[in-house]
């Protein structure tokens, strides 16, 4: 038995430890408070491999194109952070690269490390508590659907100055964007620790 908070209306349950293929929801607002400790598992494993794979490919295809009066040209994501590393935007521009692309991978890569061993049905790893508390700290500081907007509102003006083109790597930062934030709402942290806590 334990006490949860739920965390779109903060009624609290007690909530007690259930059978396989049982879920526990918020008699107030209907929330899924535990889902189901391999359910959980997989749907988190599942999106944050697929985010990983999204970023690593929006970093080599072209971002976005332009064109006007015959001349154009592609740019990456790596070559847009390149293009402002002069100067006083230097720290805006590692900073912003870590919030868009760095952030998202570590929460992957400490997420893979904490919860691979536990879906495979080995011991959990050294510090896997640790690392799934960091991924989770670091949650607020990934920012790429902050980055996706800021791009679109940019366009808005460039568009009326010349041909903008969308390459294969802005649709994949856009889905990977709808990947965090569906991530951020099937995500049961309550079913995982109650794992990592068994384990440990």
């Amino acid at each position: 038995m334990s006490l949860l908070a739920c965390p779109t209306c903060d009624a609290l349950h007690d909530v007690p430890d259930l059978e396989p293929g049982r879920k526990a929801s918020c008699v107030r607002c209907g929330h899924v408070l535990v889902s189901g400790q391999t359910v959980s598992l997989d749907r988190t494993l599942a999106t944050s491999l697929a985010v990983a794979i999204l970023i690593v490919a929006a970093l080599f295809f072209p971002f976005l194109s332009i064109s006007e009066m015959g001349f154009g040209n592609q740019i990456n994501l790596i070559e847009v952070a390149a293009a402002f590393l002069d100067g006083w935007l230097i720290p805006l521009t590692l900073a912003v690269t870590a919030s868009i692309i760095a952030i998202p991978l570590i929460r992957v890569a400490l997420l893979l490390y904490a919860l691979v061993p536990l879906r495979l049905g080995r011991p959990r790893p050294r510090h896997a508590a640790r690392a799934f508390r960091w991924s989770d700290a670091l949650r607020p500081w990934s920012m790429a659907e902050i980055f996706i907007l800021g791009t679109a509102v940019a366009l808005v003006k460039v568009a009326e100055l010349a041909t903008i083109g969308f390459g294969p790597a802005f649709w994949a930062f856009c889905i990977a964007v709808g990947i965090i934030a569906f991530e951020r709402q099937i995500t049961d942290s309550a079913a995982i620790w109650s794992m990592l806590d068994d384990e440990g």
